[in-house]
């Protein structure tokens, strides 16, 4: 890992965003997954949840999934035990969706720890999910069609999060846990070896000031044990 690469995961880390995450419910095209990914990334954040039962678009869309190395994406069969464990954790779940209580996305205080959860374009967010989250939001529409194709939804939604969260300062100083930011630093940093050290069971080697492996007489033996 060259001292550059070292600075640019350091500062993506430092301005990553562990209270803000996106659900995606049945969202299951490639191209869409994979552009709500990337714009995952873009704002900080690091997790986000994707709920697909089990069906023929499961395995394309994993392998959207796969190619995004820097957001972690869990996937579940159901709603509506995620929504209920981020509220049990004091996180406010907004649901992309045209209702009655609907209020427009800018009226929502970002800087509280969300997950914004988005449906499919043909069919919505499903009526289960609806019903668990906090909150209905909208993106106003000045045309004819009633909505944005759902990865420019969350790229809209996102970027009021993360101007709200910029003006705030929740990126000037790191917000992960200390623990989970040195292994995303190792993991990011040094990839094969730490595939070897989860294979092996071990523990990722000390880095130095510069991001290099401080002991290289235990990385030795790490790669000995592979061959």
């Amino acid at each position: 890992m060259t001292p550059e690469r070292y600075r640019r995961i350091c500062e993506t880390l430092d301005r990553r965003q562990p209270d803000l995450t996106v659900i995606m419910d049945g969202v299951h095209k490639p191209h869409n997954i994979a552009a709500i990914v990337r714009t995952c990334d873009a704002v900080g954040i690091l997790d986000v949840h994707a709920i697909l039962p089990k069906n023929r678009a499961r395995v394309a869309a994993g392998t959207a999934m796969g190619s995004q190395r820097w957001v972690k994406v869990h996937k579940h069969e159901d709603s509506t035990p995620v929504i209920r464990e981020l509220q049990g954790q004091g996180v406010q779940v907004l649901a992309a969706h045209l209702s009655d209580t609907a209020i427009p996305y800018r009226e929502v205080d970002y800087s509280k720890p969300t997950a914004l959860l988005l449906g499919t374009e043909k069919f919505g967010v499903s009526d289960e999910a609806a019903a668990a989250v906090d909150q209905h939001v909208i993106i106003p529409m000045m045309g004819m069609v009633e909505s944005f194709n759902v990865s420019v939804a969350a790229a809209i939604i996102l970027s009021e999060a993360c101007e709200q969260r910029r003006a705030k300062g929740f990126y000037e100083q790191p917000q992960l846990d200390p623990a989970r930011y040195q292994e995303l630093l190792f993991r990011w940093g040094h990839e094969k070896i730490a595939r070897l050290c989860d294979a092996h069971g071990v523990p990722y080697p000390e880095l130095d000031e510069e991001g290099q492996v401080k002991d290289s007489a235990a990385l030795t033996a790490l790669l000995q044990k592979s061959d």
